[in-house]
């Protein structure tokens, strides 16, 4: 087998092994996360159903209150009638306030949910991502050969950011033989 094949197959290798260790690690804790962060939405969503349910309850038995004062009052309709109306703005001003506040309290705590869940997966992913790369480095660099390849390729790309247009390889051509060894060693 040729080098390239070589180096294409440990690349593969290496790539699965990447793969393997995200399915087999990262995967089941993304999605034990998710899946609480769900059921903890879903609890607020049901909770929240749950009030505006009793707040329909309660209007419902506020009307039907209503209704039956009126009735009562049929001899002093006029006034019952503005007290009434007033009660009854004043109760759905409240449980429109009320609705509001559940609303916003539940939108509140899904950002919240949300921003939190991206905390913890980011804190997780990075964490991970450095270890995976620091395994990587250390292999990488475990082959003496692999070392200078890698710090000539380091000085190649910092002497393009500090000459951006100069070519390290053009001046290696025009340079006596051996010159940019001994400049390196």
């Amino acid at each position: 087998m040729s080098d390239e094949a070589l180096v294409l197959l440990s690349e593969s290798f290496a790539f699965l092994i990447i793969l393997f260790v995200l399915y087999r690690y990262v995967w089941p804790i993304l999605s034990r996360m998710a899946t609480k962060r769900q059921d903890e939405v879903q609890q607020q969503v049901d909770d929240s159903e749950a009030a505006a349910r009793n707040l329909e309850q309660a209007r419902s038995s506020l009307e039907s209150a209503l209704a039956e004062a009126r009735g009562e009052v049929a001899r002093i309709r006029d006034g019952a009638r503005a007290d009434a109306e007033r009660l009854r703005e004043e109760l759905r001003e409240q449980a429109d306030r009320e609705v509001e506040r559940i609303r916003q309290r539940g939108e509140e705590q899904l950002v919240a949910a949300r921003d939190q869940t991206v905390r913890q997966v980011r804190a997780e992913i990075g964490g991970l991502l450095m270890q995976l790369a620091e395994r990587i480095i250390v292999e990488s660099l475990s082959d003496d050969e692999r070392k200078a390849a890698t710090v000539d390729h380091f000085l190649d790309e910092l002497d393009q950011m500090v000459n951006p247009g100069t070519d390290r390889d053009h001046e290696r051509e025009f340079a006596p033989a051996g010159a940019g060894d001994e400049a390196r060693a």
